[in-house]
């Protein structure tokens, strides 16, 4: 792991199109602010880690398939799906 020091204001980049501010610092709390390309994904890891597990856990759970089909005649019947 690469650590570096960085001050109100200063800036790290990574690559040539991602660059990381640091907008704030109040007691043991940085604010960062990430300059980004649209495309380029940005993700507190925490969230990542639950949106992961939740996939993990749904890949994992017995769902019975009549339950699956009643699900779609609901969602046809509002529309959400089409007939």
């Amino acid at each position: 792991m690469l650590v570096l020091a960085r001050r109100l204001n200063q800036s790290i980049m990574i690559g040539d199109d991602v660059e990381i501010v640091i907008v704030d610092i109040k007691g043991d709390q940085v604010k960062l602010g990430i300059k980004a390309p649209r495309n380029v994904s940005i993700q507190r890891a925490e969230i990542l880690q639950e949106i992961q597990e939740e996939n993990r856990n749904a890949v994992n759970s017995n769902i019975n398939p009549q339950t699956l089909d009643k699900l779609g005649d609901i969602f046809k019947k509002k529309g959400i799906i089409p007939k």
